[in-house]
This record gives structure tokens, C-alpha cells and sequence, in this order.
């Protein structure tokens, strides 16, 4: 029987999640429903059920929503095409783009505009890594492992900086870049590294806690990249690893003779299913569940400013 939980901590929404989310509940109060979003406003099934259930319609392209709707896109971010259709449409669109990713938009923008060719590192089709292309697709070329750095050549004299994906491993990420600055070495860096502040503790605080546990269950869906990630720093310290959705993709032959079990969330993960996995367990005899090291996150972000006006306009005239 599992005699003890270990939740990490930190876990679970981030700030960026939790101004998507915010701004698709925010928009439907004020618009009423349908509101559409374009693709999952963050990668959980969970969160993406709960808002269709409040009237939120999810497309996969914007030229799928009707002309002059509103709709908002998701913290993933967009490519200008994207901005551009919208705009053909008269949507009333809505940007809840985190503002980090906004910003590794902003860096590949600046360095093509200065003539530089962008080395991207990320994850081919993740959403993040194709609106961040589409700001200069002519500039950005994709690296995704030490195998793509060590292959890459260009002419003679040409200029070379690198962004990231904002959900990457660090550990693997920083891999990646040492072999891009073994191979390029006047390869210029951003000022501050473009993986996020979540993942980058979400990382930290499972690898803290790995020598007390034998198993760790991470609740998150499949398309997200920063669970997934948290999955593979247990296995690469030799830990066993689940990513599950919810307490009801849980194998009971995970837990057998497994005394204590760590659990963690993606930062796209609401606390509502840590507290179904806990209740899972408290069911089956487990009585002990406790946060391991407890470290605050105090990051905020605003809502989009067009929502911002908006909801300030419709107090302005109550």
C-alpha cells in the first residue's frame, strides 16, 4: 500500500495559463456566448471541456470562425497570417498570448529584421514553435536536438542567434545550445533565457523531490509540452514516470510495492484534479499527503489590454 503523497510544489497553473483561461471566462460574461477560441486555449482537456460547457466554441483556424464574431487566441500565440485573416474577417479578436511567449515573438522578429537567422529550439507542430515561425519564416529554422545543431551549416559570414520554445527541458534545452555554441561560436543569445519561469521551477521541484519517491504521477494532457517534459526529468534521473489526464488513468499496477508516490501537475493543469488524484489515493489506505518544499510563485499578468477596455467601458455604463 502507498504509505505517503509527496505534492510538489510548485505545480499546476502558471500565470500565463491562468490569464487565458481568465480571459475566455471573462469574455463570454461580457459578449455572452458563442465566444470562439482558436485551437485549445491551453493544453488541457479538462479546462478546454468546462469552457465548452460555458459556451466557448474551439476552431482550428480563425477562417473557421464567422465573420465579425469575437474570438480569442490561445496562450500559445499566433503568427501575423493569423492577425492578418482576422482582421479580413472583422473578428473581434482577442489575444491571450502569454506574455512570454510574446516576448521570444518579439526576439525573432528584432534579430531577422537586424539580418540574423534565427535558430529556433523547439518542438516541430507545437503551436508555440509555428506562430513563432510565422513571424519570419524566411529567417527561422527549427533545431529540435543535438543531432540538428551539430548538422547545421551556412554560408560564410552569416549572422546567427537562437530563441527558444518557452516549455522546453532545461536540462536538454541547455544541451541543445551548447553544441549550437561549440559549432557557431559568436552565435548571439537572448539577453534572458526564453524558457519560462513555470517550467523552469515545475522541472526543478519534481528533480527536488526524487530521492524520496519511487513513482511519479504527472497529471497533464498529451499535447502538453511542459508535462511531458516533467515526465521525462523522473525517467532520466531513474525514476518511474505517468502522465495521466485525470485520478482515472491511474494503473493500480504502477502502485504495487510502491511505499511513497510524488505527483505534480503541468502548468496548464487545474488543482482540481491533484485533489481527485489525492482523493484516488485516500480511498486505497493512503493517509499521508503532504506538499514537499513549498516555493511561492508570485507572477501576475494583466488581461489583454482590448478585453481590459472593454470590461472597463461595460463598468463605466452599469
Amino acid at each position: 500500500m502507498v504509505r505517503k503523497v509527496l505534492l510538489a510544489s510548485p505545480r499546476g497553473y502558471c500565470a500565463g495559463v491562468e490569464r487565458a483561461v481568465d480571459t475566455v471566462e471573462k469574455a463570454l460574461e461580457l459578449y455572452g456566448p458563442p465566444v470562439y477560441v482558436r485551437k485549445q486555449i491551453v493544453h488541457n482537456l479538462h479546462v478546454v471541456r468546462d469552457l465548452e460547457a460555458r459556451g466557448a466554441v474551439f476552431v482550428d483556424e480563425e477562417t473557421e470562425v464567422p465573420e465579425g464574431a469575437t474570438v480569442v487566441f490561445s496562450a500559445h500565440g499566433v503568427a501575423p497570417s493569423v492577425h492578418a485573416n482576422a482582421a479580413a474577417r472583422q473578428l473581434n479578436t482577442i489575444d491571450a498570448t502569454c506574455p512570454l511567449v510574446t516576448k521570444v515573438h518579439v526576439q525573432a522578429r528584432r534579430y531577422a529584421a537586424s539580418g540574423y537567422t534565427v535558430l529556433l529550439i523547439g518542438h516541430e507542430g507545437h503551436e508555440e514553435v509555428v506562430g513563432t515561425m510565422g513571424e519570419a519564416p524566411d529567417s527561422i529554422v527549427l533545431v529540435e536536438s543535438i543531432a540538428d545543431a551539430q548538422a547545421l551549416s551556412f554560408p560564410e559570414g552569416t549572422r546567427l542567434a537562437y530563441v527558444t520554445q518557452t516549455t522546453l527541458s532545461v536540462a536538454e534545452t541547455g544541451e541543445i545550445i551548447t553544441a549550437l555554441r561549440r559549432r557557431f561560436p559568436d552565435i548571439h543569445a537572448p539577453k534572458k533565457e526564453d524558457i519560462c519561469y513555470a517550467t523552469s521551477n515545475r522541472q526543478w521541484a519534481v528533480k527536488e523531490m526524487l530521492g524520496e519517491i519511487q513513482l511519479l504521477l504527472v497529471i497533464g494532457s498529451r499535447n502538453s509540452s511542459n508535462s511531458n517534459r516533467l515526465v521525462e526529468v523522473a525517467r532520466a534521473n531513474g525514476v518511474a514516470s505517468h502522465l495521466i489526464d485525470d485520478e482515472t488513468e491511474i494503473d493500480e499496477a504502477w502502485v504495487e510495492g510502491v511505499e511513497v508516490v510524488g505527483v505534480t501537475s503541468g502548468a496548464s493543469a487545474p488543482e482540481k484534479l491533484v485533489d481527485r488524484v489525492c482523493d484516488w489515493f485516500r480511498a486505497r489506505g493512503t493517509t499521508e499527503i503532504e506538499p514537499y518544499r513549498l516555493v511561492d510563485e508570485d507572477v501576475e499578468f494583466r488581461l489583454p489590454v482590448e478585453l481590459r477596455r472593454e470590461l472597463a467601458l461595460a463598468d463605466a455604463q452599469r
